[in-house]
């Protein structure tokens, strides 16, 4: 057990690492913080930072010697930089949960190779592998590349047989081939899982995305997630245990008449998790910290009956949930805004 005072190290400087910031020095932590961003609004609540390249074995050696434990606030980062320092540092969660997510290729044969139930898929390395797929799958489909994918980025729809040129020309390879699912809703399951591999669940949040970036979640999900959410939350379980992991660990489900259809895993915190800053009684965020230190996991009860969360995307207003009565506002202190860039988030729990 890391006692209070120790530096929790964290890679990566978006609004992920803000927050783990926050709920670490809530704890009595400092963090440091290691990303190559010209403006890192992780450091804003950070202890330290350092500003570098990730590869930098210089700068790598010194952010190990800081730090007595290392956690990552996001998933596109080469798995090198993260396997050398856990080979000098305990590093959660491990690097192997790390490159089973951030290779949709790997992340899909590790889920069938447990039990779960992905989306039709199939690799694809040419435009011949692509025309073979989609007559075995059909369309409509998704190409998605298989790496450092996030908020639609990297993806592209194929309609029919006759888009797949264009598509393969403008996405290229390696990616995955996904067949298009009938769904009633999405909802992601978030679990922490300590080192004595003891875990907590979050009650399945509902999220609704338009122009593929996540808008709103809202606990409690609909009967028709709930009646999933069972099934789902042990295939995270398995996940997890298959993995020995250590943290947060998000995974998003499609709730289908088949039953729930897993879509992709993050290895941390997630966004679909923010509602548990004010709407459980231990946040994600802290929950977090505590399974990264070793410390005993904290409980998850609903602070309300009702918890929605809205993301402020671009210029969305920032202004008008000061004046509401139970809404929390949250801005990540970043710049000028622009479409589809996460500026804050809001969350409202009704009592």
């Amino acid at each position: 057990m890391l006692k209070p005072g120790a530096t929790i190290g964290i890679l990566g400087g978006g609004q992920l690492g803000r927050m783990l910031g926050v709920a670490a020095a809530q704890l009595g932590y400092r963090t440091h913080v290691l990303a190559p961003d010209r403006q890192s609004v992780a450091a804003q609540t950070a202890s330290a930072l350092t500003r570098a390249d990730y590869h930098n074995k210089v700068v790598l050696a010194d952010f190990a010697a800081s730090c007595d434990v290392v956690t990552y606030e996001f998933e596109n980062i080469d798995i090198g930089p993260v396997q050398w320092l856990a080979d000098r540092v305990p590093v959660h969660p491990h690097p192997r949960a790390l490159a089973v997510a951030q290779d949709r290729i790997a992340e899909k044969r590790f889920v069938d190779g447990i039990g779960g139930r992905p989306a039709p898929w199939s690799a694809i390395d040419s435009e011949a592998d692509l025309h073979a797929a989609l007559a075995r799958i059909g369309t409509p489909a998704i190409l998605k590349s298989t790496r450092f994918g996030y908020d639609g980025k990297g993806q592209a729809v194929i309609a029919g047989p006759d888009e797949a040129a264009s598509v393969w020309e403008a996405i290229g390879g390696p990616a995955v081939l996904e067949g298009f699912i009938t769904f009633d809703h999405e909802f992601s399951i978030l679990i922490a899982r300590g080192q004595d591999g003891v875990s907590v669940r979050y009650d399945p949040p509902h999220n609704v995305h338009r122009d593929a970036i996540l808008r709103t979640s809202t606990v409690p999900a609909p009967p028709a997630v709930l009646a999933q959410a069972e099934e789902a939350t042990a295939l995270a379980c398995r996940i997890a245990d298959a993995l020995d992991y250590v943290g947060v660990l998000a995974c998003e489900f499609f709730a289908t008449a088949d039953g729930p259809v897993f879509n992709e895993m993050a290895p941390r915190v997630h966004n679909s998790g923010h509602w548990t800053i004010e709407g459980a009684e231990t946040s994600q965020f802290e929950n977090h910290v505590r399974a990264i230190c070793g410390l005993p996991l904290g409980p998850t009860t609903l602070t309300g009956r009702r918890v929605t969360m809205d993301n402020l995307i671009g210029d969305d207003d920032a202004v008008a949930p000061l004046s509401e009565p139970g809404a929390h506002l949250h801005l990540y202190g970043k710049g000028e805004p622009r479409p589809g860039r996460k500026m804050g988030h809001v969350t409202r729990v009704t009592r």
